[in-house]
C-alpha cells in the first residue's frame, strides 16, 4: 500500500509539473505580442539574440511566470498547514484575515517608504516581507486569541473572527492608500486587489530566502499535521508538545503568506482550493499532499495570471478578481456541504 501511494505521488507530481510547465510556456509565448517557438527557443538558450524578444521575455514575462509559480506554491502549502492546524477545511489565509493583516502592514510600510520602493531600492523591497510578517502575525494572534475557547479553536468563531479582522485591516489599508500620492495610490489599489503586473527579478529575490528556509521546515513537520487529526489529549500522551508545534507551523505559514502578499498583494482562495484538490487526488497524508497542494497552487496561479493578462487585453484584470470568480462559489459550496 505504501509503495502504491509513493508511485501515485510521483505520477501526480510529474503530471502536474508538466501541466504547469506547459501553461508557463503558453503564458510566455502568447499575449498582445506573441512569440514563436523558434524565437522562444533561441532567446532562452542564447542561440540567436533579438533585443525585442529578450526584453519581452526576460524583463516582463519570465519573471512574472516564475513569481506566479512561487506564490502559488507558497499559498497552497500555507493553506494546507492552516487547515491542518485548525482542523477546519474552510481555513484559508485570505478568509482568516492573515492576508489583510500582512497587506495592511505593507501598506503602512509603503506609505512611509514609497519613494524608495518606487525607485526599486533593494533594501526597501527586501524589507517588505518582514513588514508583512509583522502584520500577518498580529492578525493571526488576534484571530486565534478571540477564536480560542478553553484552549480549543472553535471553527465557526474562527471563520467569523477572520472575516471581521479581514474587514478591519482592509479598511485601514484603504484609508492609508487614500493618503498617498495619486500615482502611489493607483499602485497600492492594484496591489491590494492582488496583482503581479509589476513583477521583476528583485521581487523574486526578496521572497526566495523565505521559501528556502521555511518550506523544508514545514515539509519536515508534515507528520505533525497528520497527528493533529487526533484529539489533543492523545497527542500529549504521545509526547507531542502541541502548543509549541502549532505555533511553529503557524509562524511558518504566516511567514510564507506574508512574503507572497509583499510582492503580489491580497490573493485569496488558492490556500482554500489547493488542499481540497490535493486530498482528493492523493489522500490526507500531509507528507504527500503538501507538495501536491503547492503544485496545484502553482497551476492555479499561472493559469489565473494568464487569464488576467489576456482576457481584456491590452488592459489587465487583477489576479485576485479571477481567483475570486473561481473561489467564491467553491467557498459557498463548502459552507453548504458543512451544514449538510
Amino acid at each position: 500500500m505504501e509503495q502504491n501511494g509513493l508511485i501515485k505521488y510521483i505520477f501526480l507530481l510529474i503530471s502536474i509539473s508538466l501541466i504547469v510547465l506547459s501553461l508557463a510556456y503558453f503564458s510566455m509565448t502568447n499575449g498582445v505580442y506573441p512569440i514563436t517557438f523558434q524565437e522562444f527557443y533561441h532567446s532562452i538558450f542564447r542561440i540567436s539574440l533579438h533585443e525585442d524578444i529578450d526584453l519581452l521575455l526576460f524583463d516582463f514575462r519570465l519573471p512574472r511566470v516564475i513569481l506566479a509559480m512561487i506564490i502559488g506554491f507558497g499559498l497552497g502549502i500555507s493553506g494546507s498547514v492552516l487547515q491542518g492546524i485548525t482542523k477546519n477545511g474552510l481555513a484559508d489565509p485570505g478568509i482568516l484575515g492573515i492576508n489583510s493583516g500582512a497587506g495592511a502592514a505593507i501598506v503602512i510600510y509603503m506609505f512611509f517608504f514609497q519613494e524608495s520602493i518606487s525607485d526599486d531600492s533593494i533594501t526597501a523591497i527586501m524589507m517588505m516581507p518582514m513588514a508583512g510578517l509583522v502584520g500577518g502575525l498580529l492578525a493571526a494572534f488576534i484571530i486565534f486569541f478571540i477564536a480560542a475557547d478553553s484552549n480549543r479553536l472553535d471553527a465557526q468563531r474562527l471563520l467569523l473572527t477572520g472575516i471581521a479582522i479581514s474587514s478591519g485591516f482592509g479598511a485601514l489599508s484603504l484609508y492609508l492608500s487614500l493618503k498617498m500620492k495619486s500615482q502611489d495610490f493607483e499602485m497600492a489599489t492594484i496591489w491590494l486587489n492582488g496583482s503581479i503586473y509589476s513583477a521583476n527579478w528583485l521581487f523574486i529575490l526578496s521572497i526566495l530566502p523565505w521559501f528556502i528556509l521555511i518550506i523544508p521546515l514545514i515539509i519536515k513537520k508534515a507528520y505533525i499535521l497528520d497527528l493533529f487529526t487526533l484529539q489533543e489529549e492523545v497527542l500529549k500522551g504521545l509526547g507531542v508538545k502541541v502548543e509549541k508545534e502549532k505555533w511553529i507551523l503557524l509562524l511558518s505559514s504566516v511567514a510564507i503568506v506574508s512574503a507572497c502578499v509583499s510582492v503580489a498583494g491580497n490573493i485569496g482562495f488558492i490556500g482554500l482550493i489547493g488542499p481540497h484538490i490535493a486530498k482528493l487526488l492523493i489522500g490526507k497524508k500531509h507528507r504527500y499532499s503538501l507538495i501536491i497542494c503547492g503544485m496545484i497552487g502553482m497551476l492555479l496561479m499561472v493559469a489565473a495570471d494568464y487569464i488576467s493578462r489576456t482576457i481584456v487585453a491590452p488592459a489587465e484584470l487583477s489576479i485576485g478578481i479571477i481567483l475570486s470568480i473561481i473561489g467564491v462559489p467553491y467557498f459557498v459550496y463548502l459552507l453548504i456541504k458543512a451544514k449538510v
